[in-house]
């Protein structure tokens, strides 16, 4: 897909195979827009009666769903042009950084360097190769070199998350690092560690901890993917680098119950936390800080059309939808997981900074709005989500249920600036199979938590203080995840916790396809057989005439939500009920 912004919209054509361009048959597609829209870059239609099916993720699969007329749905931007010269703007950040000495000017022979990157969560899906830490480490490296620095480590800032695989670090880091460095010199954080020192509290009690090579080192570089606004600054070496009796000081129900959104640092208690404990961290050791910004383009090739609104799909792009939708319907599920997990993402860096974590952070974040932020008008009474086949927690994995809830009520919901998307006592709705699957290698403490204390309480309170202590105590969970490749054992009660803002704003949530009454049951989720029945269920407790709005993705968007006051439903005169005919597409 090209990065040049996307012209206004117009009747899509339909291109056959080596054949002149022809009109497309059948009724004429037409997009209402919002108001005074721009020219088309992302943002906003309603759906008539002859707009097309949308394409809602289902899990690792894809449902072709008719919306009730007049529904907006939100598209996200279209990517932003990458730098020209990537490898040049990583060298010109080095030497030009932010309120901070070039980084040559740091390098001196015998010095210690420590220089730790993101781990396997970002980006999402997994980068084409070469992936932007491998761009980046192969340039600092080359400097260390040329300045006479040869004690050097590299640490997988992974905090709790799972080790990285021998094969996933060789795909991050490039061939010839991990060749020189793996495993003694390059290798997984370890949050069980004794050799973790406390270097400090801050003010609020929060205990901050660093490994004893990050303290010896004369400096540590620390080189960030930003994918979020979540992402990035103090989180990365406070959070990245620290075990569990530092996490659990913003990693718990009361911090996240203050978050209002985690994509709006200036609302997020999580973020004033991180900054606290990051103030810490600046204060005890040399930080350089490297962070880079990329776009949204998630697929290409074969998967491209993914990246189209339905409106602008050809002939080919409609069978090319309708050939894996058949092919996926043909596979068990373990087959289908090992598909998508095979993608890899198309992206391009965006931007990259760096120096003094604050000030670099700042830039990061602007150039991140501008990829991701749709501006949206009013809130709406029930919102249309389809949910993926991946999370930063299961990458080559399963979205167990526990990471459906994350998606649904933690990160998906806070996908915004402003106000939510949806209204306060909302019906959210989502697409997935809510299956009873798991992966013991990765989450073996979550199938504990899911069929054991979830049945008991969903209350995080009761939770963290009553079962959080025994689990991170538990011997065989520490061992499996520091030999094998297990999430910590706390991590379930965290993706539990991450939910909570939004599991307290939502009225209802409820899972259109679901498979399984019992996970619906057990995560507090209503089960629908169908998308149709979803809707009809929703308008039970919504007010009359309710607004409906889809987010559409992939790939990510963040909506910045003004004026609750003002309805997303169209004026009175405006279609107002009924369903899309789908354009002579058929939902399924």
């Amino acid at each position: 897909m090209t990065t040049q912004k996307t012209p206004a919209p117009s009747v899509p054509a339909t291109v056959p195979a080596r054949a002149p361009e022809r009109k497309p048959q059948g009724p004429t597609v037409r997009i209402r827009r919002e108001p005074n829209a721009p020219a088309w870059d992302g943002g906003i239609v309603y759906t008539e009666k002859n707009s097309p099916p949308r394409v809602l993720y289902y899990g690792d699969d894809f449902r072709l769903e008719n919306l009730p007329v007049g529904t907006r749905v939100i598209f996200p931007k279209p990517p932003m042009a990458g730098l020209n010269n990537p490898d040049a703007a990583i060298r010109y950040a080095l030497n030009h950084p932010e309120q901070s000495e070039p980084l040559y000017a740091k390098l001196y022979p015998g010095m210690k360097v420590t220089i730790a990157i993101d781990d396997i969560s970002l980006p999402l899906p997994p980068m084409k190769r070469p992936d932007i830490r491998e761009r980046v480490l192969t340039i600092v490296l080359q400097m260390m070199a040329d300045h006479g620095v040869t004690d050097i480590e590299i640490i997988i800032a992974t905090a709790l998350h799972r080790r990285m695989k021998d094969w996933e670090v060789r795909h991050t880091v490039g061939e010839k690092i991990f060749r020189d460095y793996w495993p003694d010199r390059l290798y997984n954080f370890d949050g069980e560690d004794e050799g973790l020192e406390i270097v400090g509290t801050t003010e609020r009690g929060e205990v901050v901890e660093l490994p004893r090579r990050v303290l010896d080192s004369d400096l540590l570089i620390y080189v960030n993917v930003n994918l979020v606004p979540m992402d990035g600054g103090n989180k990365s070496v406070s959070v990245g680098l620290a075990g569990y009796r530092s996490l659990k000081a913003h990693h718990n129900p009361y911090t996240m119950r203050e978050c209002h959104s985690y994509m709006d640092p200036k609302r997020s208690s999580l973020s004033d936390s991180v900054d606290r404990m990051g103030k810490i961290v600046n204060e005890t050791i040399d930080v350089f800080h490297i962070e880079t910004s990329i776009n949204n383009h998630m697929f290409d090739g074969q998967m491209g059309f993914l990246m189209k609104r339905e409106e602008d799909w050809t002939d080919f792009d409609w069978l090319r939808f309708k050939g894996l939708m058949f092919g996926l319907s043909k596979m068990p599920a373990d087959a289908r997981t090992a598909v998508f997990s095979r993608i890899e993402a198309p992206y391009a860096m965006t931007g990259v900074w760096a120096g003094k974590t604050n000030a670099v952070h700042e830039k990061t974040l602007e150039r991140v709005y501008q990829q991701y932020s749709v501006p949206v008008r009013g809130q709406s009474d029930v919102v249309i989500q389809g949910m993926p086949f991946i999370s930063p927690y299961n990458i080559h994995s399963i979205l167990n249920p526990v990471l459906v809830q994350v998606l649904a009520s933690g990160y998906m919901h806070n996908l915004y600036r402003g106000v939510p998307l949806l209204k306060k006592g909302g019906t959210l709705i989502i697409s997935n199979p809510a299956e009873d699957r798991f992966d013991a290698e990765q989450h073996p403490s979550y199938i504990e938590f899911f069929h054991r204390l979830l049945p008991l309480t969903r209350d995080s309170t009761v939770l963290h203080k009553k079962y959080e202590q025994e689990f991170a105590d538990n011997p065989i969970y520490k061992q499996m995840y520091r030999r094998g490749n297990a999430y910590h054992a706390v991590h379930p009660f965290y993706m539990w916790y991450w939910g909570e803002a939004g599991r307290a704003h939502m009225g209802r949530v409820i899972v259109a396809g679901a498979k399984s009454d019992q996970v619906c049951e057990t995560l507090g989720y209503e089960p629908a057989r169908n998308l149709a029945e979803a809707i009809e269920m929703a308008k039970d407790t919504a007010p009359q005439n309710p607004s409906f709005t889809m987010v559409h993705s992939p790939p990510i968007m963040l909506c910045d939500v003004e004026d609750p006051n003002v309805s997303p439903r169209e004026p009175a005169d405006r279609h107002t009920g009924g369903h899309g005919n789908g354009n002579g597409q058929h939902g399924s």
